[in-house]
């Protein structure tokens, strides 16, 4: 798999953010087998921050190739407003992918409860 996907991604502080990605292979164009496989996403102010936040990444199903990531509303409340990047990486036997990248932009709400 040598394409990379480029998804750009809305996070709101103060509240839950989830989204599912579903991959594809390039070779058969069905989803991605992702059995065996483990993901990590971290976003940062650019790449070579030194600091950055993780998503909660997982495969809730592998033979549909899904990936979700979320943060609990707890970390976003933490979270600046402005541009970040991210991306999301998959592993398997030694081997390590990126298969999607992009930015995130963090808007600051305005409602506090």
């Amino acid at each position: 798999m040598a394409a990379v996907y480029v998804n750009n991604l809305v996070v709101n502080t103060g509240s839950t953010f989830q989204q599912t990605f579903n991959l594809e292979s390039t070779d058969t164009n069905s989803a991605l087998d992702l059995n065996g496989y483990t993901v990590a996403s971290q976003m940062r102010k650019w790449a070579g921050a030194s600091t950055a936040t993780d998503f909660s990444a997982s495969i809730p199903e592998p033979n549909a190739g899904k990936i979700v990531l979320e943060l609990a509303a707890a970390t976003t409340t933490s979270l600046k407003a402005g541009r970040y990047v991210y991306d999301i990486v998959i592993t398997k036997g030694g081997v390590t992918e990126r298969v999607v990248e992009g930015n995130v932009l963090v808007r600051e709400g305005v409602t506090r409860i």
